[in-house]
């Protein structure tokens, strides 16, 4: 069996994550490690390439697929488009404003260079996208409402690290239950953001920051904490250890009626002990998908959405049907 050589762009905790869940298909092997920081990755991994993010591969390393595994506000929108020139790529890009013109991008260069781009292939967007166009599908005139939490969101943790003065920050995205046991009473009301959600941000300040600013600039942030109600809370170092697993989940409801006004209401329930890991193990996955994709001629970007499901399994159509059927 040939096995994908995969490369992993960026060594935080997805990167981290992509390499265990490696690990875990036999179908794949992990032969570069693409890192800002490559001195310090070759003291923790010794049997990998580990080169710099902007150093050139020599031709005995062949990726297959590069996992990306940056941050949505800023490494991927670089990253994104100078890998997808090389390789096949996947990435877990979210910020759902901007995924149609990310899209656009990715469809472009891929195209353009004879590769495949999976983008947006996390759980939210990725697993949960797919829940909700099977919802409004199965229901017509539904309808859906997505809930996140109570856990950590990579993205907006990521972002608020971005915020100057900030040296580490971890967000919370909490639903608010009450609303939650109204969709399932069968109520479908139109909420607001905030009424569907708070944000909790734990804020390690670098010295001397100016903390007011801080907390205007996370809880003012477009596309991130805008809309909300966001609790900035500062602490220390030491305390931010206590935040060093990374839990989250969340619901989709789909709530429509069928026939003779009969209610019928779908629930998909996602809960993590760590959201890094689970993201790196739908990555992997879709690494697989991208590779396929690649080997039977198609080019460009494409979503969890726009393939085959069963380009995602190590098995094949026929032993699928078989065996899930």
């Amino acid at each position: 069996m040939k096995k994908i050589n995969v490369g992993i762009i960026g060594y935080g905790n997805v990167g981290r994550g992509v390499e265990k869940a490696i690990e875990r298909n036999a179908d794949m092997k992990l032969v570069a490690i693409l890192t800002r920081r490559p001195e310090q990755v070759r003291k923790e991994i010794k049997d990998v390439h580990v080169f710099h993010t902007d150093e050139s591969l020599p031709k005995s390393v062949e990726i297959d697929v590069a996992v990306l595994c940056g941050g949505s506000k800023k490494d991927m929108p670089i990253q994104g488009a100078k890998f997808a020139e090389k390789y096949n790529t996947v990435d877990s890009f979210d910020t759902h404003v901007d995924i149609p013109s990310y899209f656009k991008k990715m469809d472009s260069i891929a195209k353009k260079h004879g590769n495949v781009s999976i983008i947006s292939a996390g759980w939210d967007p990725g697993i949960f996208s797919l829940e909700r166009v099977l919802g409004g599908a199965f229901l017509p005139e539904s309808k859906r409402y997505t809930f996140w939490g109570k856990g950590v969101s990579l993205g907006h943790s990521d972002a608020a690290r971005r915020v100057k003065g900030v040296s580490d920050a971890i967000q919370y995205t909490i639903p608010i239950e009450k609303a939650i046991q109204r969709i399932r009473a069968g109520d479908t009301p139109d909420f607001s953001k905030r009424e569907m959600h708070k944000r909790v941000v734990y804020v390690v300040p670098e010295e001397g920051a100016d903390l007011k600013k801080i907390r205007k600039e996370i809880t003012e942030m477009p596309k991130y904490f805008e809309g909300y109600d966001t609790e900035v809370i500062f602490i220390t170092e030491k305390e931010m250890k206590k935040h060093s697993t990374f839990p989250h989940g969340g619901f989709v409801f789909t709530s429509g009626v069928t026939g003779d006004g009969n209610r019928q209401i779908l629930e998909y329930k996602c809960q993590l002990e760590n959201n890094s890991e689970f993201t790196a193990s739908i990555l992997v996955a879709c690494a697989r998908a991208a590779y396929r994709l690649n080997e039977e001629g198609y080019r460009g970007a494409f979503t969890l959405l726009d393939f085959p499901l069963n380009f995602l399994s190590p098995y094949s159509g026929d032993f699928l049907r078989k065996k899930e059927w």
